[in-house]
């Protein structure tokens, strides 16, 4: 575990590191397109923040090389080797329609490519865990359909939620977190080394997620652009594929000593591919929404429009934090309830937890408009949006009723602020004649 940590930490810190000088790269090399009409962010803001997420990958990957643990992973496989070719296939891919724009088409051929040289290189779907039946081997043209199908479905669905700041980022920062937990336990508590490449490929996307949102939250001084959220697509179907179908049940049957402990022990995969579909379950509900509703209106079903999830919860009233914090939410829950209910004996008590949590959910889904006011002891550790303001709120207010009173109350006069002096003064002047006589007086005399 102490190796893991190492590689998430080098990984998020060179990304951070990186994520400042791509920033200004990305200013001078014009990639800030202009705002379009789907855009909630009020002013134009960089891309290319793959750049750095692609560079923390390369750390990562560099760094676990050299682990004695880790290095097992790349002398046992190619998965490594077929990551970074199919990530820099995608990320090169991504950084072009950063800069000048892709045609949907074009971007779904390469797409196609890049997944079609990791299949070429291994990363492939071998067999399908069936109920019942046990592992259903594939035939190389079935494994390659579904592997490529997986990322380019993957790919999409992390592509279309980056609409938010912080959103793309953060819930497939909280899918990898879900993954590594299964994955950790296939690998460490049932000794299955064919999961060893999955925990690795979760860790290096928890470090590039998490080394990027702090440059990423609102608001985002910088946008991963699609050089970004494609590549985090491939890298969580890479997960996915390096342990669908590589895990054999009976390898599991002969630790659990029962077939049942070993159906259960295996919801998450039994059936094909559950668990990579559930831990981006909102993404994918967003893609399968965005194609129907866009085919329906005789739409390209790439066509852009201002109606995916994220745009709902903001026109529902939610703030921009809220509703990127709901989606977080969700996601949490859809991912960690599939795990828990793989890993607990006990399906009842899970299902009451997500029960009362999805009730908690829909609470704050329908209350967009409730601010909840913190404590006065905590009011210096919580975000200013929920501090008490009683003392400003009536200086703000007494403010505006002396700006109202002094719009409505007539001009003061003049003569109000000039002194006695010069009163008497502008007296005198105004006599006329014995005014002008006393004046021609006097001058007369001075001379």
């Amino acid at each position: 575990m102490r190796e893991y940590l190492l590689v998430l930490f080098c990984t998020a810190a060179v990304t951070y590191l990186l994520t400042g000088p791509v920033r200004k790269f990305a200013i001078a090399a014009g990639a800030m397109p202009p705002l379009r009409a789907r855009d909630v962010h009020r002013e134009p803001t960089p891309r290319l923040g793959g750049i750095a997420m692609f560079g923390g990958l390369c750390a990562g990957i560099l760094v676990a090389s050299q682990l004695d643990n880790l290095s097992k992973v790349f002398s046992q496989g190619t998965d490594i080797r077929a990551l970074l070719s199919g990530a820099g296939i995608m990320w090169l891919l991504g950084v072009l329609d950063d800069k000048w724009g892709v045609d949907a088409l074009v971007k779904l051929g390469g797409q196609m490519i890049a997944a079609g040289v990791m299949v070429w290189q291994g990363v492939t779907v071998i067999t399908l865990p069936v109920p019942g039946v046990g592992a259903v081997a594939v035939s190389p043209t079935q494994g390659m359909v579904i592997s490529v199908t997986l990322v380019v479905v993957m790919v999409n669905a992390v592509n279309f939620i980056d609409g938010l700041d912080g959103l793309a980022g953060g819930m497939v920062c909280i899918a990898a977190m879900a993954f590594f937990l299964y994955s950790y336990r296939l690998w460490y508590g049932y000794t299955i080394m064919d999961a060893a490449p999955a925990v690795l490929f979760s860790v290096l996307l928890i470090g590039m997620c998490m080394g990027f949102l702090a440059h990423n939250l609102h608001p985002a001084r910088i946008f991963m652009g699609d050089s970004g959220s494609m590549m985090l697509g491939l890298m969580l179907a890479v997960a996915a594929i390096s342990i669908t179908g590589r895990v054999d049940p009976d390898l599991i049957t002969s630790e659990t000593g029962s077939q049942t402990a070993t159906v259960h022990a295996l919801v998450p995969i039994y059936i094909p591919l559950l668990l990579p579909l559930t831990v981006i379950a909102l993404p994918l509900a967003d893609l399968l929404l965005a194609v129907v509703r866009r085919t329906w209106a005789g739409q390209s079903p790439f066509a852009a429009d201002k109606r995916h999830l994220h745009h709902r919860l903001l026109q529902v009233g939610h703030s921009h934090s809220r509703a990127v914090l709901i989606m977080y939410f969700w996601a949490a829950l859809i991912a960690f309830g599939t795990v828990a209910f793989s890993v607990t004996n006990t399906g009842r008590t899970v299902v009451l937890t997500l029960a009362g949590l999805c009730l908690v959910g829909l609470v704050v889904l329908l209350t967009p408009r409730f601010r909840p006011r913190a404590p006065r002891a905590v009011q210096s550790f919580v975000p200013p949006r929920y501090r008490r303001r009683p003392v400003a709120g009536r200086a703000a207010a007494a403010a505006v009723t002396g700006s109202e009173a002094a719009a409505v109350a007539p001009a003061p006069e003049p003569m109000a602020e000039l002194s006695a002096k010069d009163k008497e003064l502008l007296g005198e002047l105004g006599k006329g004649s014995s005014a002008v006589s006393g004046r021609g007086h006097g001058s007369g005399r001075g001379r």
